[in-house]
């Protein structure tokens, strides 16, 4: 039987969604659920926060997800990533359903999510309630700092502390190495660092 890494589901259920064994989907998408909904989180966009709950987005993950079922193997890489990936294509369908349609009409793109939003997650993770009165500064002082760095510096920064992809997970979506993604992450961190210091 092959052997699994411990963050994925337990083989038998993942041989069995690799044959098309649509009962096999409900546990494997629970057993992801958790770090699915924090990816959605970090990368709805804030013109849809209003109109949509990340819980809606899981939902149609799922149906999207036994849409394809069969078209995921172990040779294709984690499962998580799987699912992800598809995650990120119904984000996208959202995103052209509720706001696309206005945006083409003026002639421009779907633009990625804000830096505001993860500059708000990134203070809310190292903040207290006691400083509640310093987070919108500090807020703030994050978005400008991310705002200055390489777009692969941010998205790592993301992979890694909001979405807690590891390392190989990070270097998988970003279609480096795996030794590349760390080193991306400690300067990223680094510099963020940095940044901060000079903003402050």
């Amino acid at each position: 039987m092959r052997v699994t890494d411990p963050a994925e589901p337990d083989a038998e259920l993942l041989d069995r969604l690799a044959r098309g064994d649509a009962l096999a989907l409900a546990p494997v998408f629970e057993h992801h659920r958790a770090r699915l909904r924090r990816m959605i989180e970090v990368r709805l966009d804030p013109r849809l926060a209003g109109r949509l709950d990340p819980d809606d987005v899981l939902q149609e993950v799922y149906l999207a997800a036994a849409q394809r079922m069969g078209t995921w193997s172990p040779e294709r890489g984690s499962v998580l990533l799987w699912l992800r990936m598809i995650a990120q294509q119904v984000l996208v369908d959202l995103f052209r359903h509720h706001v696309g349609a206005a945006r083409r009409a003026a002639g421009r793109e779907a633009a990625p999510a804000a830096s505001g939003a993860w500059s708000s997650m990134f203070v809310a993770s190292m903040t207290s309630p006691s400083q509640v009165a310093a987070r919108a500064d500090m807020v703030q002082k994050v978005e400008a700092a991310l705002e200055q760095m390489d777009p692969i510096d941010r998205e790592v920064l993301v992979l890694r502390h909001f979405e807690e992809l590891g390392n190989k997970e990070a270097a998988e979506v970003l279609g480096i190495q795996e030794n590349a993604a760390s080193n991306r992450y400690v300067r990223a961190l680094t510099r963020l660092r940095g940044l901060l210091g000079e903003v402050s």
